[in-house]
């Protein structure tokens, strides 16, 4: 490191500024990004969390036919997994002095996937397999975008990121399994 650039701030600097910005919670005075951007980016991954969240809670209460028992379990697995994310993505716009939404009415507008139902276990799995795709496009994106401006909800996203694409992974193996032939090449 350089001589020139010191790894820390003045302590007493640091201090001074933690004191007379306290108002500002937890975003603090060296936040590279633009807080109500972040707030209203994160209303959208919230709002696809709890899209996610619902459509594998219904899949898991109506999915039937031959071998679902173990697709139920798993799409139950999962929602828990995205009730979680929403209330992690919740508490992040707390801590940076927004409201999470939570209202209903809107939620499908703000989320980046739907709510697909799916007229059979295949079908479900594909609708499941396409929004876990899409919000690991969309997640990518984010996590470029906060990039060193914003690293607490950056690191965040990338949490999310990786169970969602485990969660795309899991669909593309039921898919196989349940199709007979891989999906995806190798």
């Amino acid at each position: 490191m350089a001589a020139d650039k010191p790894f820390l701030s003045d302590i007493k600097a640091l201090r001074d500024r933690a004191r007379s910005h306290i108002e500002g919670g937890a975003v603090g005075t060296n936040y590279g990004g633009d807080v109500n951007k972040t707030i209203e980016i994160l209303q959208s991954v919230l709002a696809t969390e709890i899209v996610c969240w619902l459509r594998y809670s219904f899949h898991a209460v109506t999915a039937s036919g031959i071998s679902s028992e173990g697709v139920k379990a798993e799409f139950a697995e999962h929602a828990e997994d995205e009730r979680g994310h929403a209330m992690e993505v919740a508490e992040r716009i707390n801590q940076l002095g927004g409201k999470p939404d939570f209202n209903p009415e809107g939620i499908l507008t703000r989320s980046a996937s739907q709510y697909v139902e799916g007229a059979d276990l295949v079908d479900m799995i594909k609708e499941n397999l396409i929004a876990e795709r899409i919000a690991v496009d969309h997640y990518r994106e984010l996590i470029r975008y906060f990039g060193d401006d914003d690293p607490g909800t950056r690191t965040m996203i990338e949490s999310i990121l990786r169970k969602e694409e485990e969660h795309a992974d899991d669909m593309h193996d039921l898919l196989v399994a349940h199709q007979g032939r891989p999906m995806l090449k190798k």
